[in-house]
């Protein structure tokens, strides 16, 4: 079964407009294959890197694949252990001044590199995919309690690393990532971070709103993890995209998240989780398409019309609308 996703994975090709690439590119890929983080000083991260690499694949576009490779891996690629370093500065010298990983963009570079040797044909990137993976599952991947956790690096969020440790970050779950990694890099653990990353998220269900946290300690009975804002934030507000883009969730889940991220006129926020008080209203359009995929997914309601236009404004909601807009264009025309 894993096998046969990866295949249908890697079948999907330009799900992406040209002209909708194009837009993203001119605003959030300089010439070196940086991809730039507008609304964070301009720093560029291995998040970032990975999401562009994967929208180079759900584009169709191997050029641009391989520039932001390229600068990814001359400059992020810095570790003895195969993963990236998590944050590039321009304004610092070096640009690089923390090695620690991330593993969200870890995994996401890796799965971009998988899905591009099959689509293109590069074995190249499916061996450095299988060393990333193979790294993540030994340094990231842990068993305690009986549950599979993804640790959000390999320094400072262990058992051993700090009190309330290990403390988790639900939205780091890729879902759909993982049977691909598990092809090239076969390991029960990745069934398992499926199987139980579910369950968790199904179990962050924090305050009023019934919310996850951003960042959840699991030492004990699951929380809001010390020294972090106690919210459903940018970090968290991805999981329900993650969630249907891996056809996961049932419909109860998918809908307490609905419920739970909206306000009024249908736009995301971000909320305090002891009050359930809204903090940041999110109305981008690439914010407001993840409600939107939930609702037509749900009760099969079309996508409002702003929400099925792309244009630029900042990165992460950009990159976010796209990824939404590709899983529509691949899996749910009817929502478009």
């Amino acid at each position: 079964m894993l096998a046969m996703m990866f295949s249908a994975f890697s079948a999907r090709a330009a799900s992406i407009n040209q002209a909708d690439w194009s837009a993203y590119k001119a605003a959030f890929l300089d010439p070196t294959g940086r991809i730039v983080d507008t609304a964070n000083n301009n720093i560029s991260h291995s998040e970032g890197q990975g999401y562009g690499m994967w929208l180079a694949v759900l584009a169709d576009n191997p050029a641009d694949f391989e520039l932001i490779w390229s600068f990814t891996k001359t400059e992020l690629l810095v570790r003895d252990d195969g993963l990236a370093a998590w944050k590039w500065d321009p304004q610092t010298d070096p640009h690089i001044s923390d090695v620690n990983n991330a593993t969200d963009g870890d995994i996401l570079i890796a799965y971009a590199l998988a899905l591009a040797s099959k689509q293109w044909g590069r074995a190249d990137y499916q061996q450095t995919a299988q060393t990333m993976a193979q790294t993540i599952v030994s340094t990231a991947v842990v068993k305690r309690g009986g549950r599979t956790l993804l640790l959000p690096g390999t320094v400072g969020f262990g058992e051993a690393d700090r009190p309330d440790g290990p403390v988790v970050n639900p939205s780091y779950f890729v879902f759909e990532a993982f049977p691909v990694l598990n092809e090239i890099a076969p390991s029960p653990l990745w069934e398992a971070l499926s199987k139980d990353g579910l369950a968790q998220i199904a179990a962050y269900s924090f305050g009023p709103r019934k919310l996850p946290a951003d960042w959840v300690s699991v030492k004990t009975k699951p929380r809001p993890a010390d020294g972090f804002p106690q919210e459903f934030g940018y970090n968290s507000i991805r999981i329900p995209l993650y969630l249907v883009r891996a056809g996961l969730g049932d419909e109860k889940l998918l809908d307490r998240l609905a419920t739970g991220i909206v306000i009024d006129g249908g736009n995301m926020a971000t909320f305090d989780l002891r009050t359930g008080a809204t903090k940041d209203v999110l109305s981008d359009p690439g914010y407001r398409i993840i409600p939107a995929l939930l609702a037509c997914l749900v009760k099969k309601t079309p996508l409002p019309d702003d929400v099925r236009r792309f244009s630029s404004t900042l990165y992460y909601p950009s990159t976010l609308h796209l990824l939404g807009l590709s899983f529509a264009t691949q899996t749910h025309q009817e929502c478009l």
